[in-house]
């Protein structure tokens, strides 16, 4: 499986005729369009477990989920310089 993060009007190309535009969204919803042709079949994965007839057929039905972001004490920490030190800073690199 791929995971990937992509910008508001990028898209991906499947094959030759399915592409997928990601429209933007907000954190829990994501707006995208789908162009396939009409003999390709594009279904919700709701409408594929509702109609699942068996709770054993259900459970056979592949899940994703979204995997949570790193803990704070794992995440690359941002360095921020204020103007003031920025200006001592190039005034050294300059004598």
């Amino acid at each position: 499986m791929l995971r990937l993060t992509m910008s508001a009007e990028e898209y991906l190309q499947i094959g030759d005729e399915v592409k997928i535009v990601f429209l933007g969204g907000s954190k829990n919803h994501l707006r995208i369009m789908v162009d396939a042709p009409k003999e390709c079949s594009v279904v919700r994965s709701k409408v594929i477990e509702n109609s699942a007839k068996s709770e054993e057929e259900k459970a056979r039905l592949p899940h994703y989920y979204a995997v949570p972001d790193l803990p704070e004490k794992y995440r690359k920490k941002k360095i921020m310089v204020n103007d003031s030190l920025k200006k001592s800073i190039e005034n050294v690199k300059t004598s």
